[in-house]
């Protein structure tokens, strides 16, 4: 079985609020003393446009936090956009390695199809996986140049959303520098057994988003036809680690028992009360696993 070595979180809940995104340096500083605080050692990271990477750096050693993988996503179904992407994720992954980080995950944007009708693979397209893979795997090539690995990350609302998707695209990429960065999460709540998944691709883990789905909250939004908005905000799919469907034991245990990548606690939408009982109960549900290996210092 492998061990979570590296475990971090995002501070989404920070960020995400009345529907809207709040992403500045006094949210970055509230959430970085406020996860200190409960016991965490990393963060994701994730700079506001108008902060210089190093002025955002900065501030997690002022609260000493360790940087942890970040995201970077875009239309890549659409191959016009594709020389862009490779340019704006080179930037990326300066930053990245500016920050002393050699993984992060790589997804495409979510639609508006998808978002309407999400986790059932509205409208699904093999052509689409096709391009999704070209794209990517020219974005990994470059940003492995720069010294970071990236793992495509599965998102429900975006067109690699069900199992097929991102099989396709993972087999499509094979042989290049794209890994896999999967989201327990997002592969449960579109009906994929995350175990299964990230076990048949095991060799190309890069690092992992770990969240949790109620199961009953999942049934509910699909039968209702929930939107993406309505299923996570109101139904709250998402819950803490621990407190859904997810076997995480089995998740670490499908993955070669040397992994090292990152490990990413990510609840978009605290099930629980406040962002803070949501993060702590977390950290507490996975310190108290076999799997757990610790924190960075």
């Amino acid at each position: 079985m492998a061990k979570m070595h590296r475990l971090s979180i995002n501070p989404l809940p920070w960020i995400l609020g009345d529907l809207g995104y709040h992403l500045n340096a006094a949210v970055v500083e509230t959430a970085l003393r406020e996860l200190k605080d409960a016991g965490y050692t990393a963060m994701t990271v994730e700079w506001p446009g108008d902060m210089e990477v190093s002025a955002y750096g900065a501030l997690f050693a002022q609260h000493g936090m360790a940087p942890a993988p970040g995201y970077f996503s875009g239309s890549f179904q659409d191959a016009s956009q594709h020389a862009a992407l490779v340019e704006g994720i080179k930037r990326h992954a300066e930053a990245h390695a500016h920050f002393g980080l050699d993984q992060a995950f790589i997804a495409a944007d979510l639609t508006p199809q998808r978002i309407a009708a999400p986790a059932v693979g509205a409208e699904e397209n093999t052509e689409a996986s096709a391009v999704i893979a070209e794209g990517m795997a020219l974005a990994a090539e470059a940003a492995a140049s720069i010294g970071v690995h990236y793992g495509l990350h599965p998102h429900v609302g975006s067109l690699v959303e069900v199992e097929s998707e991102v099989r396709a695209v993972l087999d499509r990429s094979a042989g290049s520098a794209l890994g896999f960065g999967p989201d327990t999460g997002h592969l449960a709540w579109a009906g994929a057994d995350p175990v299964a998944v990230i076990g048949d691709y095991a060799d190309r883990v890069v690092a992992i988003h770990v969240k949790d789905v109620d199961p009953a909250a999942r049934l509910e939004a699909i039968k209702a036809g929930d939107d993406y908005m309505a299923a996570t905000q109101q139904r709250h799919v998402w819950t803490e680690p621990g407190r859904g469907q997810i076997d995480f034991g089995a998740v670490l245990a499908a993955l070669p028992e040397q992994w090292n990548g990152w490990t990413v606690v990510e609840v978009d939408v605290p099930n629980l009360p406040s962002r803070l009982e949501s993060s702590t109960f977390a950290l507490e549900y996975l310190r108290g696993q076999d799997f757990y290996g610790g924190t960075p210092a």
